[in-house]
Formats: structure tokens, C-alpha cells, sequence
């Protein structure tokens, strides 16, 4: 039997599901790419980095012939054991819950995500490993039930053994439905491969989802929920020519990197900007820097109130004025002060001490300061903290903004010292830093406004620059999504 006696996905209505009962298969049709290996090196490289990657990479060529010339079941079987044999399930987990969800939103299957976000009841089928998958399905595409392959465990570690009855494909597909369900038959499966065809046969109407590489993915706004947190220092999907990539440019992109650190730590603030841009790193200066002024006994400096973008955005803030500003951090690692070519102060998140620190600093000159208190990925703005607002009227905001082709310059879960490292890896990392108008006289809080009114409209000004969305999110929010809260206070 092939799966093409089956009608395709784009003839199954999806008008009056409501209380319909679907069961789907998801690489290749939940999904548009039927390869997960993407998926795998992403938890390969996060929790094991560089080396696992390569282990993963070199061992594709044989996970390819088993896969498409002895058995579907064995390739993946090896898949999984390369990947996570020796990992720690928490890690595992973690990688999944922070890092996968970004990739698969941007890879759904726009007829069969019309038919699955109209069904009242989904199930999803899948090779792999449930571990891995759950998370994304439960938490962002509302699925009910998850039947995905097991892996084996040994004191908190993965074997990479897969656990009995072995990968859900073919009859195993079928027979985990038929435990799940019973005799209630679903309403409508969908698939993508012959190995589909018995879990599809067990269902009232099946329907398939032919490979078509060219189908334009879903847009993640129309997901139930938007991904505006996530981790891991990738930021393109690392298919086997990506991934040998990365694995190529990581030695040299190490020394450029450190080559470009250098180069901010040593040459003088107003040579600075002509280093970076000799080596590459280019910065995109709009509106127009405040002059330094001269100050007098009882002037105040000037409070550049900036978006959060990585811990290089301090110092490059210093580099486009050409002077160092010192700057207030909430989280900084000790090697990150050390090495940085800059002023940096550790704030204590008690507000009143906060505020005898800034008031002090701003006494001595200007200076920079991200109420968003940590750094978000996505175009959103995290809440502004209200207390920059009570102490001083001089107030300048910056729209801050990067662009990375290789690797994300911000973690939550990994090591912070190597941020400003993986933000100077990249080939051609770019900042557009722009100088908003200095705030007047009726948005500050000696016009009678909060200080709360203040932060808002900060914080609108420059949404609107950036065409970010404003959110009341917080610096907290962002550890319990990224389930770190414990792990960095």
C-alpha cells in the first residue's frame, strides 16, 4: 500500500472541526522539512557544544544510509544515541524547552497547521524523541497528548538506548494509538510517508502532506502564543552544511574575536570607532550625540537611558561618543568587569541603595543605564524600571539595536563571560545606536509626572524608534520562561 491512495492535506476542511479528534505526524507534516537532524545538532551544540556537534556531523553519513537504504527505525536510533548518549536529562529538557521552540515556530506547515488549529482534540505522533518535542507542542501549539519515542535513562543521564517498543515508526505509530485511544477511532490523521500508513488506516479520514520545500512557512504572530524568550547561541538552523560551517569558523572566529576584544581594551575610546570598523564590526550612528558639556558644581551628567541588546552595548555606546561612559549593570560576571574598556557598576536591586549609587555617578558625569534590567531577543521591549526617572531630569534615550549572522551574543542558561566573545564571532556583527531627542521639560518628573509616566514613555519612544512592541514583561519573566530563575538569581 503507498501513501499516495491517501487525498492530500489541502482537500481536508477544516470548517466545523471544533470537536473533531486529529492525530498528526510532525517532521515532514506538522512540520514543511522532514529532516529533525537540525533539530538534534541544536541540543548537541547547546549542551555539548562544539566537539558533540562535529561527533553529530561526522556521524551523518551513516545515520543517512541507515536511514534511507536499511531502516528508518535504525537511523534514528543511532540519530538519538550520537546526540544524547551521556547528556543530562535536565539539560536535555532544557535545550528544550529554551532553544527548540524558536526553530520549529518557524517551520510550520501553513495547510497542515490550518487543519490542526482548527481541531478541538490534537495528538501528535513522532520519531522523535518526546523529550525533545513536548515542550513547543504543549506550550505554544496547545496539544493535548504527545506520543514520541523514549529514551533510557541512567542517574540523571541519557543512555542515547531508546526504550521499548522502540522509535514510534510504522506499527509502532499504530500501536501507541491504539493504546492512547482505545477503540475510539480519531476523526482525522495526517502524514507524510509510507510508514504513516498504519496509524492513518485507524483513523476516520487520512490525509497526506506532500514534501514541498518552496511552501511558505506560517508566520509566528498567528501562533496561540508568541516565543518572546528563548536561549542558545545559534541563530540559523544547522542543517549539515550550516553546521560544518559553524564547526570551520569557530577557531578563526575565536581569534577575530579576540583580536577585536583587544582592540577595545587597548587603543584609546576615540580611535575605537575607526578599529571596529577596520575590523569589521560596523556601528550605524542616527540622530545626533550630545556633546560632552562642561559641568558646573550642581549640574547633573546626562543619563543615556538605552534598550538592551548585549553587554557590548555599553561600550560601543562609548565608542560612537567617543568618550568612556560609565555604566550601571544588574548581572555582570567578574571576567566581564575586568576585561571591559569601560566604567562598569554592579547594581544591588535594592532600590534605595540603587538610587545613592546613580544620584553619586551622575554627580561625577554622565552615564549609561538599561532599565529593561537584562536583554531581549525578539522586538520587544521588557518594562522600564521607573527609579532612573526620580533622579535626574537630564535624561537622553538611545535605540539600540544589533544584527548576527552566526551566533547569539546573549545567554541565560550558558556561560555569561563568553557573551561579548560569541557577539564578536560573528562575521559582520552590526549596531545602530540612535540618539533620541534629550527629554523636555514636560515628560520628566519635575513637570509633576511619575515616575512611572516617565519610564512608559521612555520606553514608548523608543518602541516606536525600533518598531518594538512595549511589554510589562520583566527580567523575572524571562528566567521562569527560560525555566532559569534558580540558576541566576
Amino acid at each position: 500500500m503507498s501513501i499516495t491512495i491517501f487525498p492530500t492535506v489541502e482537500k481536508c476542511t477544516s470548517e466545523g472541526r471544533e470537536k473533531a479528534t486529529l492525530v498528526t505526524d510532525f517532521d515532514g507534516t506538522l512540520l514543511r522539512g522532514s529532516s529533525s537532524f537540525a533539530y538534534f545538532a541544536l541540543v548537541a551544540f547547546d549542551v555539548g557544544g562544539v566537539l558533540r556537534l562535529l561527533f553529530l556531523l561526522l556521524a551523518s553519513p551513516l545515520m543517512g544510509i541507515l536511514y534511507y537504504f536499511i531502516s528508518e527505525s535504525v537511523g534514528i536510533q543511532v540519530l538519538i544515541f550520537v546526540t544524547f548518549v551521556g547528556m543530562k536529562v535536565s539539560d536535555i529538557e532544557s535545550a528544550a524547552r529554551a532553544v527548540l521552540p524558536k526553530f520549529y515556530s518557524e517551520d510550520l506547515h501553513p495547510e497542515s497547521w490550518r487543519v490542526f488549529s482548527s481541531c478541538g482534540k490534537r495528538c501528535v505522533l513522532t520519531a522523535t524523541p518526546r523529550i525533545m518535542v513536548e515542550p513547543f507542542l504543549k506550550e505554544y501549539l496547545g496539544t493535548d497528548i504527545v506520543l514520541g519515542t523514549e529514551i533510557e535513562t541512567y542517574k540523571g543521564r541519557a543512555t542515547g538506548i531508546v526504550r521499548s517498543p522502540g522509535v514510534l515508526v510504522g506499527k509502532n505509530k499504530a500501536n501507541a494509538l491504539r493504546r492512547t485511544f482505545g477503540d475510539t477511532q480519531p476523526d482525522i490523521g495526517l502524514g507524510d510517508r509510507d510508514t504513516d500508513i498504519p496509524f492513518l488506516t485507524l483513523c476516520k479520514e487520512g490525509y497526506i502532506v506532500p514534501s514541498n520545500p518552496k511552501v511558505k512557512a506560517v508566520s509566528t504572530n498567528k501562533l496561540p502564543k508568541p516565543i518572546i524568550f528563548h536561549d542558545g547561541r545559534l541563530i540559523k538552523k544547522p542543517t549539515p552544511l550550516i553546521s560544518l560551517l559553524i564547526i570551520l569558523w569557530i577557531p578563526f572566529g575565536f581569534f577575530l574575536s579576540c583580536l577585536r576584544a583587544c582592540a577595545g581594551l587597548l587603543l584609546p575610546t576615540p580611535l575605537q570607532y575607526y578599529a571596529s570598523w577596520a575590523m569589521g564590526v560596523r556601528l550605524i550612528i542616527k540622530g545626533n550625540p550630545p556633546p560632552r558639556i562642561k559641568k558646573s558644581k550642581d549640574q547633573s551628567g546626562v543619563l543615556f537611558v538605552c534598550s538592551h541588546k548585549t553587554l557590548c552595548d555599553a561600550v560601543l555606546l562609548s565608542t560612537v561618543l567617543g568618550r568612556p561612559i560609565p555604566a550601571l549593570a544588574y548581572s555582570l560576571s567578574r571576567f566581564s568587569e575586568i576585561i571591559a574598556p569601560i566604567k562598569t557598576i554592579r547594581l544591588t536591586r535594592e532600590r534605595g541603595s540603587d538610587a545613592s549609587i546613580i544620584k553619586q555617578l551622575l554627580k561625577e558625569g554622565d552615564l549609561t543605564i538599561f532599565p529593561e534590567g537584562t536583554t531581549c531577543r525578539e522586538p520587544f521591549l521588557l518594562r522600564f524600571s521607573s527609579l532612573f526617572a526620580e533622579l535626574t531630569n537630564e535624561i537622553v534615550p538611545v535605540a539600540m539595536v544589533n544584527k548576527m549572522s552566526m551566533f547569539h551574543g546573549t545567554t541565560a542558561r550558558g556561560w555569561k563571560w563568553m557573551d561579548m566573545f560569541f557577539f564578536l564571532m560573528n562575521p559582520r556583527p552590526t549596531y545602530e545606536i540612535t540618539f533620541l531627542n534629550k527629554l523636555s521639560y514636560e515628560f520628566t518628573c519635575k513637570s509633576g509626572k511619575s515616575s512611572h509616566e516617565v519610564a512608559n514613555y521612555v520606553q514608548k519612544v523608543i518602541g516606536e524608534t525600533l518598531s518594538y512592541e512595549c511589554t510589562t514583561f520583566t527580567r523575572k519573566d524571562k528566567y521562569m520562561a527560560l525555566d532559569t530563575i534558580v540558576k541566576n538569581p
